[in-house]
């Protein structure tokens, strides 16, 4: 298996996360890189950990956004 496989199976939890889960999760993972305490490899794992957290916390936003922009052209529609 690959490695790109390997890290994409170790994260496949984070597709299942809300936003407030990811956010969090991300704030621990960037501690632990800025703490410095692990190894190289471990250091890498949890890089991409921290991209799988990233990635979904932008759809929740992205999705969010989507939502609100789509009620304010319907509530400027109704005004109109």
């Amino acid at each position: 298996m690959s490695a790109e496989k390997a890290a994409a199976k170790a994260n496949a939890d984070v597709a299942e996360m809300n936003y407030e889960q990811a956010r969090d999760e991300l704030i621990k993972v960037v501690a632990e890189l800025e703490a410095g305490s692990v190894s190289l490899e471990q250091s890498l794992g949890l890089w991409e950990r921290g991209e799988a957290l990233a990635t979904q916390c932008e759809k929740w936003l992205s999705g969010a956004r989507k939502r609100l922009d789509d009620a304010v052209k319907n509530k400027k529609a109704e005004a109109n």
